[in-house]
């Protein structure tokens, strides 16, 4: 199956997760995904094939060298972000984009043009999938699904290829932070692993985000707003003061790189309570208890203002992966020397975010980061480089083949 094909099908499939939901895959509908890429699996000869009770996948390609080397993982996960519709997907094929502008959604006045979009000016002759405007595209990280199988299939019809063993999972409920909850390491069975969820396939990102979200309850007094001088305390006024004594810059809008941030991205309530729900993302351990204690001081000052009112609970996220990573810069070298076999200039690039593989780490898989070839994730402007695509399947075959110093 061409790669494009195999990418429009994963996308047909309504896989995005649910933050508030407590089961595991936290929607049902991630599981239909799930078994499908069992049956794919099937019919390119892994072995080992097991789809779990949490939707995770997984499954071996035998190796068919006669020495032993190291079992390389892949990962890429099925779910796709609250943050935007992810149902009844319409993407548009561009072929042999000619580096225009591109109209997404002609009513809606919606356009990726490259005068903005700066990634699209080395894309010409590239082919391109956009949305139609009204959904997610879905590339993260169904791209980096496609990216896997097509690899498989490729060495199911080259048996020649020489490789050691080879294991692949796919995840649920990555995007809400639990896309490996349930994961068993020791099951999986590789020596390291590469997740496959980044953005151009020249990165390599071994560096996230420290990340911890934090839930701001405000508890206020309602009255009649006719009689209510002196008496009332606007929850919701509240939560606007605070917000804005957290300071202006540091938020995602004015950040890049290695800045971090705190973002509020749900405020919900009335008079008598407010919620507002933030992450807090740094890679650096000691700016984010700066980042931390602001939000603490500007409690403080409310409770100290108006008695008691509001209340801050933090949950830790996940992990900056770089202290354990640079522990195997053997993982990082091979990709790097892959990629110069491919024609690709290989660069490091901080995760702002942070990926399946990050908890990995830290849980004793060294895992970095691939690029997919997907860009604007998470909303209507998402896009996806069917070229860089391809581009990634020559990727993983080079570091199988230098694995093995095999020449195919």
């Amino acid at each position: 199956m061409k790669i494009e094909n195999r990418f429009l099908k994963y996308v047909s499939f309504d896989t995005q997760s649910n933050e508030a939901s407590t089961q595991s895959p936290s929607t049902a509908k991630q599981l239909n995904l799930a078994d499908f890429l069992k049956e794919e699996m099937q019919i390119l000869g892994f072995k080992d094939i097991e789809r779990n009770e949490y939707g995770i996948v997984y499954g071996r390609i035998p190796g068919n060298t006669d020495t032993k080397g190291d079992v390389i993982g892949f990962i890429s996960h099925m779910d796709t972000s609250p943050d935007a519709p992810g149902h009844d997907i319409h993407p548009q094929v561009i072929h042999d984009y000619d580096g225009s502008i591109i109209t997404i959604n002609k009513e809606k006045g919606m356009v990726l043009d490259p005068e903005f979009e700066t990634p699209l000016l080395n894309k010409v002759h590239h082919d391109l999938i956009t949305t139609d405007g009204n959904t997610l595209l879905g590339a993260d990280d169904k791209a980096g699904i496609a990216i896997i199988m097509t690899m498989a299939e490729y060495l199911y019809r080259h048996p020649k290829f020489k490789h050691h063993d080879i294991v692949v999972a796919f995840t649920p409920d990555e995007e809400v932070g639990r896309g490996v909850e349930h994961f068993d390491i020791d099951r999986f069975g590789a020596d390291y692993a590469y997740t496959v969820d980044g953005g151009p396939i020249d990165e390599i990102a071994y560096e996230n985000f420290n990340a911890y979200k934090a839930e701001v309850i405000i508890t206020g007094k309602s009255y009649h707003p006719g009689a209510a001088k002196g008496k009332m305390v606007n929850a919701i006024t509240l939560g606007r003061y605070f917000d804005a004594l957290l300071g202006e810059h540091d938020r995602p809008e004015y950040t890049s790189d290695y800045e971090g941030f705190i973002h509020l991205h749900n405020m919900s309530g009335d008079v008598s309570s407010c919620h507002l729900s933030y992450i807090i993302r740094e890679h650096d351990e000691e700016k984010m208890e700066v980042l931390l204690n602001r939000m603490n001081r500007a409690a403080e000052y409310l409770n100290e203002t108006y008695g008691d009112v509001i209340e801050i609970t933090f949950t830790k996220q996940y992990e900056n992966m770089k202290s354990v990573i640079e522990q195997y810069p053997e993982v990082v070298d091979q990709v790097s020397e892959a990629m110069l076999d491919v024609g690709l200039t290989p660069k490091a690039s901080p995760i702002r975010g942070g990926t399946d593989g990050a908890i990995l780490s830290l849980k004793g898989l060294p895992t970095p980061n691939l690029g997919t070839g997907g860009y604007n994730y998470h909303g209507p402007y998402e896009y996806c480089d069917l070229t860089e695509m391809k581009k990634a399947v020559e990727l993983l075959l080079a570091i199988l083949r230098n694995n093995t110093r095999n020449i195919y």
